[in-house]
């Protein structure tokens, strides 16, 4: 089977690697060279399905369950399994309480437990959450790893739309590309920055809870740590504003002061396709097979989503082989 993946984002990759895995031959359309312009390279790379589940529907930690076991399949040691830490200043421990309330998978935390996971943090909280079985990853390193991966098996990458009618499927990620035409589809803004400090050490993401502005610290290594991110209701992709900026900022010297010393190495905006309840959908319409929606949860989600749509690329076939 001949099929066409359009976008090289993290579900383009992973629908490939899935079709790969059936024997499928696969071209992937990839008109950016590169995942410049690809929300899932600004992207956490947090696999915390317990923690999402304070927001989002049930249906997110069941699918997201599996992610981890599938990431460490594909690009093995590129896994870091160190949970996922959620604290809160002392006066607003009602948001930690409310985030208990909406979660499970984890366990409570006094200042000293704290301080023994993460000793930077030593004297800043007094209670926390610790989700042990999370984990998370570098989602520029693991992009890169896998689309080398994929062209090593024989994956052919082009810049310029092939003849569609000449595969027996076509899989559509282009993600935002969409919005204004696939359905109800929208846009919400993201905005992250890298900061660069030797004075923090960080073994996991930490999750600061605020009434206004949640957001969470990732670190990457060598001093780098990953500050994200904003959630606005606009497909606007200009450059970071000043508040959202200040937010961040404030939000890394809430966690440790230290941050206040830290490099500013990099900010940046993605815009995320959202459905309105915010779950993403792999539906079929004639030979194409599209698969959007991954609003805040790509990495997280995009194993079982990919296998959801290669799934509906195979029955369409079988189909259309049966009707001959």
């Amino acid at each position: 089977m001949r099929v066409l993946v359009k976008g090289a984002g993290v579900a383009g990759l992973m629908v490939a690697h899935e079709l790969r895995a059936r024997d499928a031959e696969v071209t992937v359309l990839d008109p950016y060279d590169g995942f410049l312009r690809a929300a899932s390279w600004l992207a956490g790379g947090m696999l915390a399905p317990w923690c999402e589940r304070e927001s989002a529907d049930d249906a997110v930690l069941t699918r997201g369950l599996t992610a981890v076991g599938r990431w460490e399949a594909m690009v093995p040691g590129e896994v870091r399994r160190n949970g996922t830490l959620v604290v809160a200043p002392a006066r607003d421990l009602g948001e930690l309480q409310r985030f208990a309330c909406r979660t499970t998978g984890y366990e409570w935390l006094e200042e000293t437990a704290i301080a023994a996971l993460e000793p930077s943090l030593a004297g800043r909280f007094r209670h926390g959450l610790f989700f042990r079985r999370e984990a998370h990853l570098d989602p520029r390193r693991v992009l890169c790893l896998l689309r080398t991966r994929l062209t090593v098996q024989g994956v052919t990458f082009v810049g310029e739309s092939p003849h569609e009618e000449s595969f027996d499927g076509v899989v559509d990620c282009t993600g935002a590309a969409q919005i204004g035409e696939a359905k109800e589809l929208r846009g919400v803004r993201g905005e992250m920055l890298y900061l660069r400090s030797f004075d923090v050490d960080l073994s996991r993401p930490v999750r600061l809870l605020h009434p206004r502005f949640p957001v969470y610290i990732v670190p990457r290594g060598d001093g780098l740590f990953m500050v994200g991110a904003t959630m606005i209701e606009t497909n606007f992709d200009g450059p970071i504003v000043a508040r959202s900026l200040m937010e961040l900022l404030n939000a890394a010297y809430t966690l440790s002061p230290a941050f206040a010393d830290a490099s500013i190495v990099e900010t940046g905006v993605g815009i995320r396709p959202a459905f309105p309840d915010n779950l993403p959908r792999a539906s079929r319409q004639g030979k194409v097979i599209s698969l959007n929606g991954l609003y805040r949860h790509g990495f997280l989600l995009a194993p079982a989503m990919a296998a959801e749509a290669v799934e509906l690329v195979y029955n369409q076939h079988t189909t259309g082989r049966n009707a001959s």
